[in-house]
């Protein structure tokens, strides 16, 4: 599924330090590296727990990719949330040597 130009979209590089970051992958994905202080609702999940999404604010959404980002993003717009999809996702986020936490013994990976 390719959005292309009606997805609004930024680089991992540029996401505010003080965004609000929506990570919408699996837990052992969560769990293997993600950004610290980033909220995670897997994208299964959203449907039931999209209350805890501010509406104030920018809402960044990010997966590993970019492709499951994209479409609730383009979701979230559609309901009345303001977001932006991490186009180039938590692989774009690593590459750009951003910080990252892990839950496991090793240092945090992007799975």
């Amino acid at each position: 599924m390719n959005f292309g130009e009606d997805v609004p979209a930024v680089v991992a590089a540029e996401v505010p330090q003080d965004g609000y970051l929506l990570d919408v992958r699996e837990q052992d994905e969560w769990d293997a590296g993600h950004a610290p202080g980033a909220v995670h609702i897997p994208m299964r999940q959203l449907g039931d727990r999209a209350g805890e999404v501010p509406r104030d604010r920018e809402v960044f959404v990010i997966c590993r990719s970019g492709a499951r980002s994209a479409q609730v993003t383009v979701a979230l717009n559609q309901a009345g949330w303001l977001a932006r999809n991490v186009g180039d996702g938590m692989n774009g986020w690593a590459a750009a040597g951003r910080p990252m936490e892990g839950t496991g013994d090793g240092p945090p990976y992007v799975a």
